[in-house]
């Protein structure tokens, strides 16, 4: 629906006085679901800090410093959290003129330094493998350069990945808070960022909402859905475990450092006062003390997005009342020496709206009927793990459940493209998906790889003027963008590669040795996985002989570019600062990862060239661009990994160009 007028679109708010819409502050373009909020507040002071915050509705539509600008590009994100930088990243990287909006001053939502939650998703310890893709290459990143685990480190690292890709523009403190749309399709999105003084007016050919509140889908007026739903609508078992109607909660992090010596903790007045049986389920020295509790969990019954204020206040009273029991109760001596560094003022939202698709995605998909889904596009793994409404105040309840027969599974397109929109998509937890697969979809890595399938898309789409929904329902289309996926490194359960641009399919492959049953024909096997106990996707061979991986062709071979996948091994690498993760995971480069090699060919005239001779490497996915030469033989020497006692390749390319 188009804004009523100029004015309006730049910020002129026309609310419904009598209607329940107006009651709730949405404005006339937007379709939301039915709210259902209790009050967030349990204090005293909450309930004051409430109604301080709730004012009368008003009509307001000058904006006269706010400069207006106006930015064409391809592809629009919005939200700058890990589904949003994935999306963007890839969309930038396949062609597309790119702009990624995001509210903070630091990307990553919730796992930036402002919330600090570590990125999760597939257990990679136990099945083999863990997402690639984009996520993948930040995460190496991370732990190779970042040994001394500063979170402020990691916000760094996702702004470089943004600022140094050229077809990506990136507007940070900036809100989406408009959008002109129509016959289900959005013409321009509203953008402000009151630090520089201006208004933009965005468009773009493809808009994807990872704003995880659903925010350019609501003012777009794209239908949404929001909490548990019940077990009869879907049919879903589990569905019904905790409160229906109602959400998950948000948490507050914190972390805390070992003085050496004991230090005291007085907490403030407004600090809940915990008991035992506050923390009868919920034991901190279960987690130890170096960071905050998942479990400290609050607003679900509230409405997370309009309540966030008080839920925010309510929170930190948890937080400073768990930590005053744990340091003032004489149950965890072992926590005397220790005091809080940080606590976050940014409630971590797992849940609020989300964006109804052309499928809805269920507990029943996730568990088995993925599997026929045409437009599978990237594997993910958390389990179902529904969590009680009630958070901390669940006396008597475990905090989360978990359920279901989820190792792993393929996320479809389907539940990135917005119902009824020709150019609008989602990534992230507002994906189209029940409350209870929502569970397993939410968590970072599971959003960032749909992030990077739907920026893939995107670029598709805004190269040859497709909707996104066109995309998923065509086989064929949806198997081209599956082959661009594959090519990027994504991993997608059960497709292989079949680029018939890729030369190396055609080659005949060998190698100077091999180890535990592996072949050298195994790296164009056309997967770049092994699930856990298997080899057949990947060569070995011991480092210490200096082992050699050659590509040999019949006739010469007019290639330009190569494209290689190594291992960097299966498990957990995520930032963190969580006692039990930091002691598995590895804060440097992953010994499996080829370290030191040397590409070479052999031309057609029998002159040999090196192509690559690369040292220090600790990335997964390599791309060698070179000058175009006909090209008979390659052959990759390796020379040392970071510390595995084997060279390990998935996978090698080539390409004309």
């Amino acid at each position: 629906m188009k804004s009523g007028s100029e004015n309006c679109a730049f910020g002129r708010r026309e609310f419904l006085g009598a209607s329940a819409m107006s009651l709730l502050g949405y404005t006339l373009s937007v379709s939301v679901p039915e709210a259902r909020a209790d009050s967030a507040a349990k204090s005293p002071l909450g309930r004051e800090i409430e109604a301080k915050t709730r004012g009368k509705f008003f009509d307001f539509s000058a904006e006269p410093n706010m400069s207006k600008e106006e930015l064409g590009c391809d592809v629009m994100v919005a939200g700058g959290g890990l589904a949003g930088i994935c999306a963007a990243l890839a969309a930038a990287r396949n062609g597309a003129k790119t702009v990624l909006v995001q509210d903070r001053s630091r990307l990553g939502g919730n796992s930036s330094s402002e919330i600090k939650m570590h990125p999760l998703g597939v257990n990679g310890d136990k099945w083999g493998w863990r997402e690639a893709g984009i996520i993948e290459e930040i995460k190496l990143d991370n732990a190779a350069n970042n040994p001394q685990r500063s979170w402020e480190m990691w916000d760094l690292l996702l702004y470089d990945k943004c600022v140094t890709e050229p077809n990506l523009t990136l507007l940070l403190d900036t809100s989406v808070y408009a959008a002109d749309a129509e016959g289900g399709r959005i013409s321009a999105a509203y953008a402000r960022c009151d630090k520089t003084l201006k208004i933009y007016r965005i468009k773009s050919k493809i808009y994807i909402d990872c704003t995880g509140d659903s925010r350019l889908a609501m003012e777009a007026g794209a239908e949404l859905m929001a909490g548990r739903e019940g077990s009869e609508k879907y049919g879903e078992p589990l569905a019904d475990t905790y409160e229906k109607g109602k959400f998950l909660c948000s948490s507050i992090m914190f972390t805390s450092k070992d003085c050496g010596r004991p230090v005291a903790f007085k907490a403030p007045a407004w600090a809940k006062k915990i008991s035992a049986e506050d923390l009868k389920l919920r034991d901190p020295a279960k987690w130890g003390f170096d960071y905050g509790y998942w479990f400290i969990s609050h607003g679900g019954m509230a409405d997370t997005i309009r309540d966030n204020e008080v839920i925010r206040f309510e929170l930190l009273s948890i937080v400073l009342g768990v930590w005053d029991y744990i340091k003032n109760s004489g149950k965890y001596p072992e926590a005397a020496n220790r005091a809080i560094d940080f606590v976050g003022m940014i409630p971590g939202k797992r849940d609020s709206y989300r964006i109804v698709g052309e499928r809805v995605f269920t507990q029943r998909d996730i568990e088995k009927g993925w599997e026929s889904m045409p437009d599978q596009v990237g594997a993910v793994g958390w389990p179902l793990e529904d969590q009680t409404s009630e958070g901390f105040y669940a006396r008597g309840k475990k905090p989360a459940i978990y359920g279901g027969q989820v190792p792993f599974y393929n996320l479809p397109l389907s539940i990135m493209c917005a119902k009824g929109f020709s150019n609008l998509m989602m990534a992230g937890r507002n994906m189209s998906a029940s409350h209870l697969a929502f569970t397993s979809t939410r968590v970072m890595n599971s959003c960032s790889v749909a992030g990077q399938a739907a920026g893939t898309a995107a670029a598709m789409c805004a190269r040859e003027n497709l909707a996104p929904r066109e995309i998923s329902a065509s086989g064929e289309l949806a198997e081209r963008l599956r082959q661009n996926l594959l090519k990027d490194g994504q991993i997608i359960l059960g497709a292989k590669n079949s680029d018939p641009l890729d030369l190396a399919r055609a080659a005949k492959i060998s190698a100077t040795d091999s180890a535990e049953g592996t072949k050298p024909e195994n790296v164009v096997s056309g997967m770049c996985y092994d699930i856990a106990g298997s080899n057949g996707n990947r060569w070995k061979a011991p480092i210490e002989k200096s082992p050699a991986l050659s590509l040999e062709w019949g006739a010469p071979q007019k290639i330009g570019k190569l494209i290689l996948n190594l291992d960097t091994g299966s498990r957990l690498l995520t930032p963190t600062l969580e006692t039990g993760f930091v002691k598995r995971v590895i804060q440097g480069p992953q010994p499996e990862a080829l370290r030191d090699f040397t590409i070479s060919a052999t031309l057609a005239d029998g002159s040999k060239r090196i192509l690559a001779d690369v040292r220090g490497n600790y990335q997964k996915r390599l791309v060698f661009d070179f000058e175009p030469a006909d090209i008979r033989k390659i052959e990759i020497k390796c020379l040392a990994t970071n510390g595995a006692p084997q060279a390990s390749i998935f996978e090698v390319r080539a390409y004309g160009a």
